[in-house]
């Protein structure tokens, strides 16, 4: 298992391209179940999330093409089975994206509970509840979900307790095959569930939403596949962008969309750092002789402020001038970078689901991913620290963020991933 070796106390500086959307990527992939012929996208992330969701088409037997062009050509008119095992749906919670768009086209699906991040419960009822009531029937037993339609589904109405982002976009990929119209009302309106739409509607679905997040299809006979382009990462973008105010730094990052964002930014200039967008660029700078100010959070379904950008605010207000409140509403588990970054010096005091943090400074140390966001948060710290901080298994890094430590180079931060067996020192003394 690898490692990334930071060595803190450098302000980033240059310009990135950010990549497609992991959160996008993923539901779209799903999608090309329900099309009788092959779906380009576009765009594509090199993420270890985007591998495993490939290996889990393939492995039904989809047949898949890789492009130059950062785009993949998904075929699946010879899916041999509509099976998702244990093996592979362990790895990643979005892998449960499969059950709508097969119990939709097939009639039939065998989806192993998810795994993923362990940032709390995230219990599939929603997903399950929903299916029901377009006429599915459904058993959990062993460790699967057994679904079943051999009539086909049917639309209806659907009341959503919670926003849950992916079961809005499992029910609105079996909605695209339904008999009849459904409405889903009070789904998550992330940006995520936009792009989906949009390709839901590049496949010939009839869709309609508000900002309300109330969601109407009319289901399709047949859908057909196309050529779609995913929307940059809002998180990635967000995480660089903070990574630059840390460090006192001035980047430029391309092939995004602020209008994604809108609410990180404004957290970002509250802290003191200057910002300037066009449609598709961000440029950020930041006063080094300054020091930041503290901003106050509280994580909310879009277009309140996003949970995936929770930990990274936490990792700035950690070296802030001043005390700040962090309160997570989403998941109840997703405080586990702080012990830590106390391992790193920094001054957290958790009372429920509320961090209060008082800003100081950090010290490199070694510290443990817990899981992706986690991650993105003490590479942020890394990058402050004074001293070494090594970070231990990074493979969370990997299935959310492309070429992390590459773009994090090309801006002028010291990091590199060695392996677990290669030594630290040498590294150290050449930086």
């Amino acid at each position: 298992m690898d490692r990334l070796v930071i060595q803190g106390g450098t302000p980033l500086k240059g310009e990135v391209r950010i990549s497609g959307a992991k959160n996008s990527v993923l539901p779209i992939m799903a999608a090309s179940l329900l099309a009788e012929t092959p779906l380009v996208i576009d765009n594509v992330p090199h993420l270890k999330d985007v591998t495993l969701f490939i290996e889990l088409l393939a492995q039904m037997g989809a047949a898949i093409t890789f492009r130059s062009d950062m785009s993949i050509e998904i075929d699946t008119s010879v899916l041999q089975h509509c099976v998702a095992p244990y093996q592979l749906v362990s790895k990643m919670r979005a892998s449960i994206l499969v059950l709508g768009p097969l119990l939709a086209r097939f009639g039939h699906a065998k989806v192993a509970l998810p795994g993923g991040c362990a940032i709390g419960s995230r219990p599939v009822d929603i997903h399950v509840d929903g299916l029901k009531a377009m006429g599915a029937d459904i058993q959990i037993e062993d460790g699967y979900i057994y679904a079943s339609a051999p009539n086909g589904l049917v639309g209806t109405t659907i009341c959503m307790r919670f926003p849950s982002v992916t079961a809005t976009e499992n029910l609105i990929l079996a909605a695209t095959l339904a008999k009849g119209k459904t409405r889903i009302i009070g789904g998550a309106k992330e940006p995520e569930i936009m792009d989906l739409l949009q390709c839901c509607e590049t496949m010939g679905a009839k869709v309609s939403y508000n900002t309300l997040g109330d969601i109407t299809i009319e289901g399709a006979k047949s859908l057909s596949g196309g050529l779609y382009r995913v929307v940059p990462d809002r998180i990635e973008t967000g995480t660089y962008l903070v990574a630059a105010t840390m460090t006192g730094g001035h980047i430029k990052l391309t092939d995004t969309k602020p209008g994604l964002l809108e609410t990180v930014i404004v957290g970002l200039r509250q802290a003191g750092a200057v910002i300037e967008t066009t449609d598709s660029t961000i440029e950020l700078s930041v006063n080094p002789e300054k020091r930041l100010l503290p901003v106050d959070i509280c994580t909310g379904p879009y277009p309140g402020f996003p949970t995936d950008m929770q930990a990274q605010f936490m990792a700035m207000n950690c070296v802030a001038n001043g005390d700040s409140v962090i309160k997570e509403t989403i998941f109840e588990n997703r405080f586990m970078h702080v012990d830590e970054l106390r391992r790193m010096g920094a001054n957290i005091k958790v009372q429920g689901n509320i961090a209060i943090v008082s800003g100081g400074s950090l010290k490199g140390a070694p510290v443990r991913a817990t899981d992706l966001r986690a991650s993105a948060s003490l590479v942020l710290a890394g990058l402050v620290a004074q001293g070494t901080t090594i970070i231990h298994e990074i493979f969370h890094i990997d299935r959310g963020y492309e070429c992390l430590e590459e773009k994090l180079a090309t801006l002028g931060a010291h990091i590199r991933r060695l392996a677990e067996t290669a030594g630290v020192e040498d590294y150290v003394k050449s930086t």
